[in-house]
């Protein structure tokens, strides 16, 4: 399987994450590890997650994510067989917005994710808000700390705008600090412009790897919601109306059309559609079964050719 690397570092992914947030929110410890086994046998190698995930669970106080994926790493050994992304920056409090990426908090963030993942390093560690009150090269005195214990591999960036991005690169490289080599965008077929309008542009003159998320735009381009009569079929489903309008319909039509010509379902057509677009490394996606992780996973060997990548561009143009 063809490898991308993430950005400027050393280490190289299969072009699919696999989505920690399901764990221990809509798939359970044991069903968990069933689709980290089946994901990792299909030849794929990235797992990416969060220290607040799945804090909106009710009982949950957040690291559930990643405990499940350190139990799993703890039972089955495959520590050298994946790659580990997770993040900082969010408050373990689910009722508290406020951002955290001083020195101080990360420090203690890597160290309580590290215990809950039982791995003695994070190969990237992602910001995953921007904290305007932290200034920039405090945040990336706290990954230079960690990257020089031998705790942290590579940096990267979430949720960041183009300014902020682009300020924290000026900053690593003017003080000889970490830069960031990924970001994580919101960006599929549909949700387009933020990210290819203002970042696009900044992340491959920079060569600053993409991983996106919402990457089926949460499940709407699955094409299992196609009317408001559908949206009760998950709990996403609310996040999922305003997809349902005339563009929405365009593009799901689209991928009907490419789905039945290349025997794929919309969703594997739809993740293959972000692999092909210039500078993604690669899209996240979640599943809550192995059969749903296989058809996604179809996705890395489906190579649409670029008269049907461009046809789906047209159809979903904004």
């Amino acid at each position: 399987m063809d490898k991308r690397k993430l950005g400027n570092s050393d280490i190289s992914i299969a072009p699919f994450v696999f989505g920690g947030n399901v764990f221990g929110w809509t798939i359970d410890e044991r069903t968990s590890f069933t689709l980290l086994d089946a994901f990792v046998d299909s030849g794929l190698d990235c797992i990416d997650t969060a220290d607040v995930y799945s804090r909106w669970v009710p009982g949950n106080k957040g690291g559930e994510s990643e405990t499940i994926i350190g139990n799993w790493l703890k039972k089955t050994g495959k520590r050298n067989q994946v790659i580990i992304a997770t993040k900082a920056g969010s408050s373990m409090n689910a009722n508290d917005s406020k951002k955290n990426l001083s020195k101080k908090y990360i420090i203690q963030a890597a160290e309580d994710s590290l215990r809950r993942l039982q791995i003695d390093h994070i190969d990237l560690y992602q910001s995953h808000y921007d904290d305007p009150d932290t200034p920039v090269q405090e945040t990336l005195e706290a990954y230079d700390q960690l990257i020089k214990e031998g705790k942290v591999r590579a940096i990267g960036a979430s949720n960041f705008t183009g300014d902020r991005l682009s300020e924290s690169l000026k900053v690593s490289r003017e003080h000889n600090l970490p830069a960031y080599v990924t970001l994580q965008p919101e960006y599929n077929l549909y949700d387009r412009e933020g990210y290819e309008n203002e970042l696009e542009p900044l992340c491959r003159q920079n060569n600053v790897g993409v991983i996106t998320y919402y990457s089926l735009a949460s499940g709407f381009l699955s094409g299992k919601y196609r009317s408001e009569a559908d949206l009760h079929k998950s709990k996403r489903g609310q996040g999922i109306k305003k997809y349902l309008n005339d563009r929405g319909q365009r593009i799901l039509k689209a991928l009907d059309e490419v789905s039945h010509n290349y025997s794929a379902t919309p969703a594997a057509v739809s993740l293959a559609w972000v692999i092909a677009r210039p500078g993604i490394t690669a899209p996240i996606a979640s599943a809550t079964s192995v059969e749903q992780l296989q058809e996604l996973a179809k996705a890395v060997t489906l190579k649409l050719p670029p008269e049907v990548i461009e046809e789906l561009t047209q159809a979903s143009s904004y």
